[in-house]
This record gives structure tokens, sequence and C-alpha cells, in this order.
């Protein structure tokens, strides 16, 4: 009982209780916390949060470890955290700045600014903290990045750790979630959305994603001025980014030929080509006619294949350097990274981890495969260096005092948004200088869901004495309504904006406003009301610069009206 007792509450001759009792309370609450996260009710989980709530369950029993301890897991954790998230979305942050995303990602902005607002009003007619204020939107809008840099904010502002901050999050998660998913549902019925209407652009890529996809389209050439001319000429004629990939000559439709920059077209050959939707109808209007062609089961010839590219000496060479078409006989039709195809432009520059589809001769695509890699065991190998280097640049740029007029106090990014700045930056642009930043899915979601449960157990433990306090005697329970007004106002004004303003498809808005929110649950809710990929197109689009946001505006906040 003795060891039982020690190992529980901690040895009273060592530092912080012992190694084996401060392992012992981590481990079992984001074990615990874990198994509860796989309960679902009417669909719907809470996830890792259930941590949160067991360490707290802890803590209140006074199960728990030394304050230094813990806020060292708890940095630590976030850390890890936001650096894998930024790794995941670097590569594609910038793109999404383009037309269709630079709309998409203001829709964000205004619904952030809004629950800002909100919350800032609701500080001053309450009269609560804004210490508490910020841990209820956090919890309202489910970012957790959120919370650990408004702790962290008024920790370096008043040298001491908030906890109504991590007990307003706890309180206004919950419906922060369902909330969500209800607003999405609710708008489906005031904009009175024809969904079937709304699937079927949306399948075709119309509208706000029609620069952030590509779709292969099939057409018969009927512009006689296009008779004779090679691929060269005709690209050059219509200015478009644009591949094709496949031509059947009029003479002799039952053999699919490739096609290079050489290839002469006539009238009445039909092509397949690779482009972005805003571009399709024009390029259909100047060849010809739409046409249907189940290429993949009527060519016998050519295999399309997809594949990984995993040699490091590839990084950062551009698609005209590999010469593909004139050293295999091969052609790229597509590009996907971090699940977004892009059409394969000479000048693109090719990443670790991308893949690339290739078609060709079986020979063909064999050879290309093997100078392009394809080794899955190659990506097993984890690339540690960057991550390492990246987390320290991260520190030494969060730790950077930035001083704004009207703050007192200089602005950090801190120790979320630092890390979280660089390993965008060193995704997006360390290929460029032969800097590999890949790191396998499965890689970075073991990173994420570590740093994600270390600093949910820590913030847990750490809100626990004061957690049922809170509710009981000092009208916590009132918060969540607080927190229900900052989740679902914004989401239906951005709704009803986005919808009247911009004209944007229902699916890529509710899409859009889980992003905004950075809320999975309410992206899965969401990509369960269609086949189409346009929630996650949305959701990835807006994703990145949200998180930037609230993570910016958590500590601006803290620090401005603390």
């Amino acid at each position: 009982m003795e060891l039982l007792r020690n190992l529980f509450e901690g040895y009273p001759n060592l530092w912080g209780g012992g190694v084996a009792h401060s392992v012992l309370i981590l481990s079992l609450v984001i074990a615990f916390g874990i198994m509860l996260g796989k309960i679902k009710v009417a669909g719907i989980s809470l996830g890792v949060t259930w941590i949160l709530f067991v360490g707290i369950v802890f803590g209140h029993f006074n199960l728990n470890l030394n304050e230094h301890l813990l806020h060292f897991l708890k940095e630590f954790g976030l850390i890890l955290f936001v650096y894998s998230i930024g790794l995941q979305v670097g590569p594609g942050f910038f793109s999404a700045f383009k037309k269709g995303g630079l709309t998409l990602n203001v829709l964000s902005m205004l619904v952030v600014f809004i629950s800002v607002l909100i919350t800032v009003v609701l500080h001053f007619v309450t009269g609560l903290p804004i210490t508490t204020m910020v841990g209820i939107l956090s919890g309202a809008v489910t970012n957790t990045p959120g919370l650990g840099a408004a702790q962290q904010a008024n920790s370096d502002y008043h040298g001491v750790d908030a906890p109504e901050i991590a007990l307003g999050y706890a309180v206004a998660y919950p419906l922060g979630v369902i909330g969500a998913i209800l607003a999405l549902l609710a708008l489906k019925y005031f904009l009175r959305i024809n969904t079937q209407q709304e699937e079927a652009d949306a399948e075709r890529g119309l509208g706000h994603l029609q620069e952030l996809t590509v779709r292969p389209v099939s057409v018969e050439l009927r512009n006689e001025a296009m008779d004779g001319k090679t691929v060269q000429e005709v690209k050059h004629l219509l200015a478009r980014a644009f591949v094709i990939s496949r031509i059947r000559h009029h003479e002799n439709e039952t053999l699919t030929e490739l096609v290079n920059g050489e290839t002469v077209l006539h009238t009445h050959d039909k092509i397949l080509f690779i482009a972005n939707p805003k571009d399709v109808d024009a390029i259909v209007a100047f060849l010809g006619v739409r046409i249907e062609v189940e290429w993949e089961k009527e060519d016998k010839n050519l295999v399309s294949r997809r594949i990984l590219i995993t040699k490091p000496e590839l990084n950062g060479k551009s698609l005209q350097q590999l010469r593909v078409r004139q050293s295999f006989g091969a052609c790229i039709t597509r590009v996907n990274r971090s699940g977004v195809d892009l059409v394969p432009t000479p000048h693109l520059q090719l990443q670790m981890g991308d893949r690339v589809t290739i078609v060709g001769s079986e020979l063909a695509v064999t050879h290309a495969e093997k100078v392009l890699g394809n080794s899955l065991k190659r990506l097993d190998h984890p690339n540690l260096m960057p991550i390492f280097l990246g987390i320290a640049i991260g520190c030494i740029l969060g730790s950077l005092p930035f001083a704004f007029p009207g703050i007192p106090q200089p602005v950090k990014l801190g120790l979320a948004g630092g890390p979280l700045i660089v390993s965008i930056l060193i995704s997006r642009f360390g290929p460029q200088y032969k800097l590999i930043t890949y790191t396998t899915m499965s890689a970075n979601l073991m990173i994420r869901e570590i740093g994600i449960s270390l600093f949910l157990a820590c913030v847990g433990l750490g809100a626990g004495k004061e957690f049922v306090d809170t509710i009981i005697y000092e009208g916590g329970y009132v918060w969540i309504a607080y927190g229900a007004i900052i989740t679902i106002v914004p989401l239906l004004l951005g709704g009803f904006i986005g919808r009247y303003a911009w004209k944007i498809n229902y699916y890529t808005l509710i899409g859009v406003l889980s992003g905004t929110n950075t809320n999975p649950p309410a992206l899965a809710y969401s990509s369960e009301l269609t086949s189409c990929d346009a929630p996650a197109v949305g959701y990835a689009t807006v994703y990145p610069l949200a998180m930037f946001l609230r993570v910016l505006t958590a500590q601006l906040l803290v620090l401005v009206l603390g």
C-alpha cells in the first residue's frame, strides 16, 4: 500500500515526487483520455480533448505533477504539436492565396475578427477577466494552440500562470464542437440550399475551388485552325497552364499515344488534357468539343501509375530538369502535394514526398520509377535534423519582442507562433535550398498526437484544483452560454456573407467555416454530407491562416486588455 500511495501521490523525499510518479500520472491521464475519446454520441466525439477532462479529474484529487515539470511538458508538447501542423500545411500555404483561395481566406479572416469582437464585447459587458474570455474563445473555436499562446503571453506579461484560461477552454470546448456542427446544419436551411445542384457544381470544381484543383478532360479536336500544328504551338496560342497527356489520331482510333511538344494535332483527333477548372471551358471552346472516353479501360499499351518522389537529389528540381519525356518516353500528368493536385508545368519544383502520376508504356514507367525513387523504405527513415533545427529557430523567433503602438508590452510570437511560422516557411522553401523537410503522414501524426496529448494532460492537471469550485460557486456554468455565442454567431454571419456576397458553393463554404474554427469534427461532419472533396479543400485552404490568426489574436487580447 505504501508503494502504491507513493506512486500516485509522489515520493516525499524525491524532487517532484519522483520520475516514476510523474510518468505514471501522465501516462494514465493520456491513456484514459484516449480511451474515452473513442466514445461517440450521435456520431460526434470530443476525441483527444477528453485528455483535458481526465487531467482535470486527476488534478482535482491532487494526483498531480511538480509545477515546474508540468510547465515544461506543457510547453514542449505545444511546440511539437504546432510544428507538426506547420510541416503539413506549409507546402500548400502560399498557393492558398491565389484568386479562389484569397476570397476564402478573406472570409476566414472576417469570421475570426467577428469572434474576437464578440469576445471583447462580452468581456466589457460581463466584467469577466480577459484571460477567462480568451480561454472561452479558444474553447469555443476548438483552438488548442490559441489556448497555449494565451497562457504563455499571460505568463510572460505577469510572471504567473492563469488557470482560468484553461478553465474557460474546458467549459466552452464541448459546445464548440457541437455548436459548430449545428450552425453548419442551420445554414443549409437558412440559405435554402439545393443539395443536388450544389454537389454537382462542387464535383465539377466550379466556383472558388477552380484555382485549387485540377481536372482531366477529353476533347475531340474540331478547330480547323489547329490542324497540322504541334502541341507546343497550340499551348503558346492558348497561353494557359495545361498538359496534354494522351492522343488518338482519327485515322487509327484503336491506338493511344503519348503526347510531347512535337506531337502534331489534326482535326477529329481525340486528346486528354489536365488543367485547372477555371481554364477548362476556354481550352475546350478553343480546341473542339468535350467527349467522354474511358482511357484507362481502353488503353492496352499505356499504364498510369502514381510514383512517390523519394530520392533526396530530386528535392527542389523542376520537371523541366527531369526530362522524363525525352529520357523515358513517359509523361507526368499531375503532381499531388499535401493532398492537392497541381498542374505539372515545366518550372514546377518537386519536393520529397510528392506523388507524381506518370503515363507511358510499362517499360517506360518502370524506368522512370527507378529514377524518381518510389521507395517507401527511404521515407520510413525520419529526417530529424530539420525538425529540431526548425524548433530551435522557432524558439528564438518566438522569443523576439515586437513593439506595437498602443500596446504597453512588446508582443512575442511565443512558443506557439514562432515554431508554427518557422515550420511553414521551412517546409515550403526548404527544398529550394536542398533541405529535406518531408516527414511521412504517419510520422507527422505521431509527433502531433504526442504533442497535443502532453499539452492537454498538463493543462488539465494544472486546472484541476479550481475547476469544480469555479463551475459551482463562481458561475462558471454561464461561460457555456458565452462560448455558444462565440461559436455560433460568427459561423452564421460568415455563412451569410460567403453565400450572398461571394456566391461560395455550400460544400466549400462549410469546409471553410470548419477550417476557420480549426474544427476537425466539423470537417468530418461536412465530408459526410457529400461525396465530393469540396469541404476538405476549403478546410485545407484556410486552415493555416486561421490557425496563425487564432494564435496571434489570443496573445494580443491578453496583452492589450490584460
